[in-house]
This record gives structure tokens, sequence and C-alpha cells, in this order.
């Protein structure tokens, strides 16, 4: 589950592109159908008229200076971008008790790893790896899980959505938590027989 700091910024940062390119694309549409004014904006001519060009010439060369400082910093906030699409919102803990006598925390890795314990313990799972995601109010858990692929569906399912899952929402005390499993099958290893 992305942050929700980081699918805040993409919708802003969509956003504000997406106005910017109607606007660049109505402009050109404007001018090109001679609808604004043809001694502003003459449609016959070209995007970058001669007003444009004189500036670049008059303000030489700082003006490109500025041009490359501007496609520096775009460059940064698009790497920055890239790099903020990986974190994941992920909670540290979970207080389920609270009172005079004092509080119960439970660390998230502490469940994942148990209910990959749980679902790896079963014949079928040749591994299982869990991770806790999302916030403490709204939890979610992802697995990975490799099975024997001569095992049967429902046996794994049955393992997933009948024992590890309600054991798992039993110890964080909610009612609800979303899972997503993804199953990959593989050929179990052959058990090795020592010869005397």
């Amino acid at each position: 589950m992305m942050d929700r700091k980081t699918v805040r910024g993409n919708r802003l940062g969509l956003l504000i592109m997406g106005v910017l390119l109607l606007a660049a694309g109505g402009y050109a549409l404007a001018r090109g159908a001679h609808a604004l004014p043809q001694s502003v904006a003459p449609g016959a001519g070209p995007l970058t008229g001669g007003g444009l060009r004189e500036a670049f010439a008059a303000f030489s060369p700082w003006l490109w200076i500025a041009v490359a400082v501007a496609a520096i910093v775009l460059a940064v906030f698009g790497l920055r971008w890239l790099l903020v699409q990986g974190r994941r919102e992920r909670p540290g803990g979970f207080r389920l008790e609270s009172g005079a006598a004092g509080a119960t925390d439970v660390r998230t890795d502490v469940v994942a790893k148990a209910v990959a314990d749980e679902v790896g313990a079963h014949p079928s799972i040749l591994s299982a790896r869990a991770s806790l995601v999302g916030t403490r109010a709204h939890p979610a858990v992802r697995l990975r899980v490799v099975a024997d692929e001569n095992a049967p569906m429902s046996a794994i399912r049955e393992e997933l959505g009948g024992r590890a899952m309600p054991h798992m929402r039993k110890a964080l005390e909610m009612e609800h938590v979303p899972a997503v499993a993804r199953v990959s099958l593989r050929e179990a290893p052959h058990p090795r027989r020592a010869v005397a």
C-alpha cells in the first residue's frame, strides 16, 4: 500500500501538470485557429516569434544559465518523485490494550513473522513471507507463498483464510484486516534417502 502522502503528492503533481499542458495545448489550438488577436499572437507566424528570439539574444548568456538551472531543479524534483514512489506506509506497532494496569503493544514485524511461520508450517507450503502495510487504523497483510504444485488449492486457501488470517485478526483484536496472497507453485524437493 502506497504511503498516503505519496498518493496526495502524485495527485497534486498530476493536476498541476495537467493544467499546464491543457493551457499550453489550448493556447496553441487557439492561436492556430486564429481565435487570438492577430497583433499579439498571429496564427500564421511561428510559436517562437521574433520577441522571444530577441529576449534570448538580449539577455544571453544569463537567460541560458537560468534555463539550465530550471532544468536541473526539474531533474531533482523528478528524481525525488521517483524515489518517493517506493515508499510504503508501514505501521510500527499496535496498542491493543490500554488502561490503569498498563498498555499492551504489538510490533507489526513480529505479527507478520508469526503469520508467515504459521502458514509455512503447513505441509503443502514450501515457504511463506508476510508483511503488514497500511496504517494502524487500517492495516493490511501482504503474503508471498510458495506451495507444492501437487497440493490442492483448496487446502492452501483453507490454510490462509480458515486458520492463519483469523489467528492474526484475533492477535490484532480487529474484525477486518484485508489480505492479498501471492501464491507461486513449485515442485517440492524430493526427500533424500540414506542408504546404509
